[in-house]
């Protein structure tokens, strides 16, 4: 690995690619530490103390800590990727969308409505925002709320420009890599927290290695997992046209273990924590109602439940938008092709569909365990800042980067450690 940079810093081009890289992620940091006026810190942090389990500690966790400091990328990346999680799904859904992306020029048609769709999400998100801090306002108001509402959109798009540019001149996808910049900076205050336990005698030297092994441990989980895949033999027939003879390769359908990335955990996350975040505008609720809410606490068991059953729930969804076994099996049986032992046609698809739901349930737990994990260790008392989404992600564009890194350098004749 340390080969790998050492190489690619050699090397003039990527050297300038990441530098670039650094440059943007340092303007991105700068910007999160911008306040945006007419916004107390200190009593945007009482407000943010009870935020647990709610969308505002959720997006406050993929900031690395903006939006709990009332700051110009406060926002953060996350209009971005919930336009495009968004038209996405539309572009399934919608013909007129679908045959827009298939055009020539549609993937820029695409990108210039995500960007629209972005700036959309960005003010409705920095209106609920300044709804839910009017208590933390120094002045209310219609301007000052007109400044906090289109500084926060301001600077979503302008993180949003960050990520096109990285993907542009930088090293990496640009959008994972602002998330991670914004992740790993709370890196300091999981130490200070953990330093702080130590103190309190809620960890000791023993318990401290033990929690940090478990840690690398989840790690070398979530990469063994990330490039598991499970690979459907097809052989394709020999067929003479002319004088010439085509086909006769055998090749493979790889199915990933974790096909569907972090999405299932980022949807159940949003609608799971929907109820707790509906409770900060009611306070003062009694009766039932309030047990009711508490049920959607971070801590109560009922939501680790919830949450377990709603990932695998996503995760399912996600798979069947993204791979179709009847189209693929149809494609092979186009191209002369069949998996050994399986008759072409249906019962192709139905193989397929078979294999498809026993590699979706193994990646469905797989999710389930990673994003559990560190709400189970929160039952002892320990608040984990880094959760199983900021892990999956972390441990993804690290692998992703080195890759491209890789690819990059084996163009250019030199050896790396993938070889």
């Amino acid at each position: 690995m340390f080969e790998t940079i050492r190489n690619a810093w050699r090397t003039k081009e990527l050297r300038q690619k990441i530098l670039f890289t650094l440059f943007i992620v340092l303007i991105f940091r700068i910007g999160s530490a911008i306040p945006v006026p007419f916004i107390s810190t200190d009593l945007l942090a009482q407000i943010f103390d009870a935020t647990e389990g709610t969308i505002f500690g959720y997006l406050n966790m993929m900031s690395g800590g903006a939006l709990s400091q009332a700051t110009l990328f406060a926002l953060s990346i996350q209009p971005y990727i919930n336009a495009s999680i968004i038209i996405q799904l539309l572009t399934i859904g919608i013909p007129a969308l679908e045959r827009i992306a298939k055009q020539p020029d549609g993937q820029k048609k695409m990108a210039a409505i995500t960007r629209y769709s972005t700036i959309a999400i960005a003010l409705l998100m920095a209106f609920a925002y300044y709804t839910g801090i009017k208590s933390a306002l120094t002045n209310t108001g219609f301007f000052p709320a007109l400044v906090i509402i289109l500084t926060l959109t301001a600077g979503s798009t302008i993180v949003m420009w960050l990520g096109e540019r990285i993907n542009e001149k930088g090293i990496g996808n640009g959008i994972s890599i602002i998330l991670f910049a914004g992740i790993i900076s709370r890196g300091p205050s999981m130490i200070s927290a953990l330093a702080a336990y130590m103190e309190n005698g809620m960890l000791n030297w023993i318990t401290l290695p033990l929690l940090l092994i478990g840690l690398l441990a989840m790690i070398v989980f979530i990469v063994i997992i990330t490039d598991g895949e499970r690979r459907i033999p097809v052989q394709y027939a020999k067929r003479v046209v002319g004088r010439k003879m085509y086909g006769g390769q055998a090749t493979h359908i790889p199915i990933k273990v974790n096909m569907t990335g972090v999405l299932p955990i980022i949807f159940a996350q949003s609608l799971i924590s929907l109820p707790s975040t509906i409770g900060l505008a009611f306070p003062n609720v009694t009766g039932f109602w309030a047990k009711f809410l508490s049920i959607f606490s971070y801590q109560h068991p009922v939501y680790a439940v919830l949450y377990f059953l709603l990932i695998i729930f996503f995760n399912y969804f996600y798979t069947t938008i993204q791979f179709n076994p009847i189209e693929i099996s149809n494609n092979i049986k186009k191209n002369g092709g069949f998996v050994p032992g399986i008759r072409p046609g249906k019962p192709t698809s139905d193989f397929i569909s078979k294999v498809l739901s026993k590699i979706t349930l193994l990646g469905a737990l797989f999710l389930a365990i990673v994003a559990l994990l560190p709400i189970l260790v929160g039952y002892t008392g320990l608040q984990i800042q880094l959760g199983g989404t900021s892990i999956l992600i972390l441990v993804g564009v690290a692998i992703e980067t080195y890759k491209q890194i890789e690819s990059q350098l084996l163009m250019r004749h030199y050896k790396g450690f993938l070889d």
